[in-house]
């Protein structure tokens, strides 16, 4: 079993987030990040945040969660990260759930993630991409801020290795970028590499 597309959760999922973010600072990528999630059916969401970030994007995967019923999980290095997350969620009517500690390690201990968020402005998110255990139906995971990440010529291969079939990968400038790859399911063959993928993501 692997992912799939529902375009209809990926509509409703964005146009929930522009209600609740209105006209936000990421630039579209909340509404972006959003469908995709609940497009993909996502059942774990995992997004790494700290103190001072923007959280449109947050918003926008809580409200993939209402349309999926899967869970969204935030990785925040400190107490004070948590905090202030919780209490931005909280504002805009959204639950959060909120780990603390070293974000490589939290994710680590998380099984099954199918879609995780990571900010290329932090150091730690290369070994963050590398710790994550993903889910066995495949996974979506997203780099955003991108754009210097690219410049340093970031490779999804060099942090993945060989242990999952990299399906697709897409950079897309939105906001500061997003570098996204899909993974494949467990035991998914090269064979899949022309699949839909680009063409059903809602850009």
């Amino acid at each position: 079993m692997e992912l799939v597309w529902s375009p209809e959760a990926a509509l409703d999922a964005y146009i929930d987030t522009v209600k609740v973010c209105g006209n936000s600072q990421e630039s579209g990528t909340p509404e972006l990040v959003s469908a995709m999630a609940a497009g993909w059916s996502a059942s774990l969401i995992v997004e790494t945040w700290c103190r001072g970030g923007a959280t449109a994007t947050s918003i926008g995967l809580a409200m993939a969660t209402r349309r999926t019923g899967g869970r969204h999980i935030c990785v925040v290095p400190d107490k004070e990260s948590s905090l202030e997350y919780t209490a931005v969620m909280e504002k805009c009517g959204v639950a959060a759930e909120v780990i603390v500690g070293a974000m490589d390690t939290a994710v680590k201990g998380l099984a099954g993630v199918d879609f995780l968020v990571v900010d290329c402005r932090r150091q730690e998110f290369m070994r963050v991409l590398k710790a994550a255990k993903l889910g066995p139906r495949g996974a979506v995971l997203m780099c955003k801020n991108a754009s210097s990440a690219v410049e340093n010529d970031f490779q999804w291969r060099s942090v993945l290795g060989w242990r999952r079939q990299i399906v697709r990968t897409v950079f897309l400038p939105v906001g500061n970028g997003l570098d996204i790859a899909y993974i494949g399911a467990t035991g998914q063959d090269s064979g899949h590499n022309n699949g839909p993928y680009t063409n059903q993501v809602p850009v």
